[in-house]
C-alpha cells in the first residue's frame, strides 16, 4: 500500500493554505501553479483545485474529469467562501465537494478522509503522527 498523495492546483497566485496542514496530517503533497499534465494527475488519489471565485468551477471539473484515466479520484474545490448554491452547482458539475477556506483545514481534511473511505480502490495510508 502506498502513502496517500494529493495534488493541489493553485493558479490563484497566493500561498496555498492547506499544504502544510495536509503534510502534517501525513499526505504526500504536490503543488502546481499551472494546469497539470496527465501523468502528474495519475500519481494522486486526491486533486484539490484552489479557486478565486466560483465562476469557472463548472469548466474546471469537466476538464479534470476528462483527463485520461482520471477515474474516481477525489476532486475537491477550495474557495474563499462557499454558499449552499455554489456547493450544489460545483457538485453537479463534477466536483466531489467544495470547501471554503474560512471553514478551516480540519474541515478540508475531514472531507478528504470521508471521500477516500468511500473509494476503497485507492488503498492508500497516512503515516502515524508522533505524539
Amino acid at each position: 500500500m502506498k502513502q496517500c498523495s494529493l495534488l493541489i492546483v493553485n493558479g490563484t497566485g497566493r500561498e496555498s493554505p492547506p499544504r502544510k496542514a495536509l503534510e502534517h496530517r501525513g499526505f504526500r503533497v504536490t503543488e502546481l501553479k499551472e494546469w497539470p499534465a496527465d501523468d502528474v494527475v495519475l500519481d494522486a488519489q486526491v486533486v484539490i483545485v484552489v479557486l478565486r471565485s466560483v465562476d469557472a468551477i463548472c469548466m474546471l471539473a469537466a476538464r479534470m474529469r476528462a483527463k485520461p484515466r482520471f477515474g474516481r479520484r477525489v476532486l475537491v474545490a477550495l474557495l474563499p467562501a462557499v454558499t449552499a448554491a455554489d456547493r450544489r452547482m460545483a457538485i453537479g458539475a463534477g466536483f466531489d465537494d467544495v470547501v471554503g477556506e474560512s471553514r478551516g483545514m480540519r474541515m478540508l481534511i475531514a472531507c478528504i478522509l470521508r471521500l477516500l473511505r468511500a473509494r476503497p480502490e485507492h488503498r492508500c495510508f497516512l503515516p502515524r503522527r508522533a505524539a
